[in-house]
């Protein structure tokens, strides 16, 4: 794959989880998690996005909404738990992806608010349509989904290299 490779990086917010007391880490999904989380990976394969390697947050909630969604695609791709990504700041997200091999095209990220919004709106410089308008009007809410498209390395994902090409929420 050359520099100016099309790449994709999909944006997965986990699933509606518990509320708890105890360790945030270990918040199981919720009811409403546990139907929304298949219905992400239901558009992910209607939208034809089949990711190469995905980095999954190692909270519980994460977890579950990884392996709900990705039940519903065709393929599996390679997961690797990634406890970087757990309440990570918009310069650790970059910082995995900038990690990530040139022969993955399509990265999926599973991981949590705030961050995933504000890289969603960082990567983003334009969007089509009024994809980035819907974005930070919905608050990027659990299960929702963002792709952002760029051309060239993972190394060269920096603010405002890539397009928002698609939006999704499950109760939008």
């Amino acid at each position: 794959m050359t520099a100016e490779t099309l790449r994709r990086v999909v944006l997965l917010r986990h699933a509606k989880a518990e509320r708890s007391d105890g360790e945030d880490r270990e918040r199981p999904l919720a009811e409403r998690g546990r139907k929304d989380a298949p219905a992400a990976g239901r558009w992910l394969a209607e939208a034809g996005i089949s990711p190469d390697l995905a980095l999954c947050s190692t909270a519980l909630r994460c977890r579950e909404t990884w392996k709900l969604a990705q039940a519903e695609l065709a393929e599996r791709p390679r997961t690797v738990h990634e406890e970087r990504v757990y309440d990570a700041s918009i310069s650790e997200l970059i910082a995995l992806l900038n990690e990530t091999d040139d022969e993955v095209k399509d990265l999926l990220v599973v991981g949590h608010n705030p961050g995933l919004h504000a890289l969603a709106d960082a990567l983003a410089e334009r969007g089509e349509g009024d994809l980035v308008a819907r974005m930070n009007r919905s608050g990027f809410p659990t299960s929702a989904i963002a792709v952002v498209a760029f051309t060239g390395s993972w190394k060269s994902a920096e603010p405002g290299v890539g397009t928002l090409v698609s939006f999704w929420a499950p109760h939008a």
